[in-house]
C-alpha cells in the first residue's frame, strides 16, 4: 500500500467513548487487509478519550484529530476532507470491526464498479462486549425489493467520490445521518449488501439511537426534504377526516370534547397546519359537522356528504374515498391521507410522514405502525405456532407490526380497482405517545386527563 494513497480510509468518531475506544482501534489494526489508513477524531470528549488516543500517536497509518464538538455529522464531513483513500468507512468509537470487514467489502466494490455503497450484517453486543443477537438484512434487489429499511448508519463502505457528489453529510439534523445518506443514494446509485456479520454494534444507554423522539423528528425531516422534487407528481394531496353520526360508542363521536375542543377540531387543526395538503375534507353523514368547520377560514377545507350506508362499522372506506376523490381528483392521480379523529395525539408531522414515506418508496400506500416486541402465536392443526421470532438471529423479514390506528396514505389510483391499500404497503414507525386510540368512554376520559396533563399536539 501507499501511505499517501491508501485504498480505504477508516475513521473513528469518539465523544466520551473512552471506555470502548481502544477495542475499536485495535479491531482496525487486526484487519486481514493492509491497504488502509485510520483517522481518529476526539469530538470534545470529557472522559479519557484523549489519553487512549495518545497511545497511538505517531503509529503508522494513523492520524489523530481534535474535532472540538462539531457533532457526528460534522466529524463525518471532516473525515471526507482529510481522507486519502478512494473508499471510506466509519467505525463508531463504541463499536468493533470483524477482522475481515475491509477485505470483504472492498472486494465487493472492486468487483462491481457500478456499486456506490455496500453494507454487511452485524452482531449486537452489550456494553460489556457480550454478543446477544445477530441482525440480518435480506438481499436487496434479490429477496428484498422494498428499500424502506436503511443500512446501519456506520460500518458501510462507500466510494469517496460519491460522498462528494451528494454533498457529504447534513449537519442540521443531529441524528439519522445514515438514513439521510440512504435517501439521497437509493434512487440514483446502486447499493449492495452482504449477508455476513462483519461488525459488532454495541447497545448501551449512551446510544444516540435510544433518543426515540429526536430520531423520529430527524427521520421525518429527511423524508420531506428527499421528496421535495417529486411531490408534485402525487398531487392533489388530500387530507381526509371520516365522521359519522352513529355506530361509535357515543353518537356523533366527533363532537366529544377534550380540553374544550371537540375531536373534529383537533383533526382539522393538525391538517391545516401542514402546507402539503391541497384539500382537507370532512366526510360525514350529518351536516352538523359544519358548525365545527365554520370555525376555520381556509379555502382548502370542504365538506363531503357521506352516504349513511357507507358509515356502517363493517363497511370499508373505499366507497367513501372514491366518491370524494372523483370530485377533487377526477383522474385519480393524487394521494390521500386518512386521519382518524379518534387518535387526537397524532401530530401534523405524522400525517406528512405518511405522504413522504409513500412518495419516497414509490409504493401504493403507507401505514403508521408499532413493532410488536412480544412473542405472537397463531393456532394451527398442531397447536400454537410462533408468528415472530424471538431469538439470537433476526432478519428484517421477522418483524411483526401492528397498525397504530393513527393515519395512512394511499395513491388514489388504487381506488380504480376497488382496492384501498394496493399491492405495495410500506410502513413508518409511530412514537408511542401518538397511538392512543379512543374506542370507549374510559379511553375518552383517559385522553382528557392526558391532554390536561400537558401533552401538546
Amino acid at each position: 500500500m501507499s501511505l499517501s494513497h491508501p485504498k480505504i480510509t477508516v475513521y473513528i468518531a469518539s465523544h466520551n467513548y473512552g471506555n470502548y475506544l481502544e477495542a475499536a482501534i485495535e479491531s482496525v489494526l487486526r484487519q486481514t487487509m493492509d491497504d488502509w489508513e485510520l483517522l481518529i477524531f476526539d469530538d470534545n470528549s470529557t472522559d479519557n478519550t484523549s489519553e487512549i488516543m495518545k497511545l497511538y500517536d505517531g503509529a503508522p497509518k494513523i492520524r489523530l484529530f481534535n474535532a472540538e464538538g462539531v457533532g457526528l455529522p460534522g466529524v463525518c464531513n471532516l473525515a471526507i476532507k482529510e481522507a486519502k483513500g478512494e473508499m471510506l468507512i466509519r467505525l463508531d468509537g463504541d463499536d468493533i470491526f470483524d477482522e475481515n470487514i475491509l477485505l470483504v467489502l472492498a472486494n465487493h466494490l472492486d468487483r462491481d464498479p457500478n456499486c456506490a455503497m455496500v453494507f454487511p450484517d452485524y452482531y449486537l453486543m452489550d456494553e460489556y462486549g457480550h454478543v446477544f443477537s445477530q441482525e440480518r438484512r435480506e438481499r436487496i434487489y434479490a429477496d428484498n425489493h422494498m428499500l424502506d429499511a436503511p443500512a446501519n448508519g456506520a460500518c458501510f463502505l462507500i466510494r469517496k467520490n460519491i460522498l462528494e457528489e451528494i454533498g457529504g453529510y447534513r449537519e442540521d439534523l443531529g441524528a439519522q445521518d445514515g438514513f439521510d445518506l440512504w435517501t439521497r443514494l437509493l434512487n440514483n446509485y446502486k447499493i449492495s449488501n452482504i449477508n455476513l456479520p462483519l461488525f459488532y454494534y454495541r447497545r448501551h444507554q449512551k446510544n444516540l439511537t435510544e433518543n426515540t423522539k429526536h430520531i423520529i423528528d430527524a427521520r421525518r425531516q429527511i423524508k420531506l426534504d428527499a421528496i421535495a422534487e417529486n411531490i408534485e407528481q402525487f398531487r392533489p394531496i388530500i387530507g381526509f377526516i371520516p365522521c359519522r353520526a352513529h355506530y361509535d360508542f357515543a353518537p356523533n363521536l366527533w363532537k366529544q370534547e377534550l380540553r374544550n375542543k371537540n375531536l373534529l377540531e383537533y383533526s382539522i387543526e393538525k391538517c391545516l397546519r401542514s402546507k402539503i395538503f391541497d384539500h382537507i375534507v370532512v366526510a360525514a353523514d350529518t351536516r352538523q359537522v359544519q358548525t365545527t368547520m365554520d370555525k376555520f377560514d381556509d379555502p382548502r377545507l370542504s365538506f363531503h356528504d357521506r352516504k349513511p350506508e357507507e358509515t356502517v362499522r363493517s363497511a370499508r372506506l373505499t366507497s367513501t374515498l372514491e366518491n370524494m376523490c372523483r370530485q377533487l381528483d377526477p383522474s385519480l392521480k393524487g394521494t390521500t391521507v386518512t386521519a382518524y379523529l379518534q387518535a387526537p395525539f397524532v401530530r401534523t408531522q405524522t400525517l406528512e410522514e405518511a405522504i413522504s414515506t409513500l412518495v419516497l418508496n414509490g409504493s401504493t400506500s403507507s401505514m403508521g405502525v408499532e413493532e410488536v416486541q412480544d412473542r405472537m402465536f397463531k393456532r394451527s392443526s398442531h397447536g400454537l405456532q410462533p408468528m415472530n421470532k424471538i431469538s439470537n438471529f433476526a432478519s428484517d423479514f421477522d418483524a411483526i407490526y401492528r397498525e397504530a390506528n393513527t393515519c395512512f396514505a394511499i395513491k388514489n389510483s388504487n381506488l380504480k380497482s376497488g382496492s384501498l391499500m394496493g399491492s405495495q404497503i410500506v410502513h413508518f414507525i409511530v412514537s408511542s405517545d401518538e397511538y392512543f386510540f379512543i374506542h370507549s368512554q374510559q379511553n375518552l376520559k383517559i385522553a382528557d386527563i392526558l391532554m390536561n396533563g400537558g401533552l401538546k399536539l
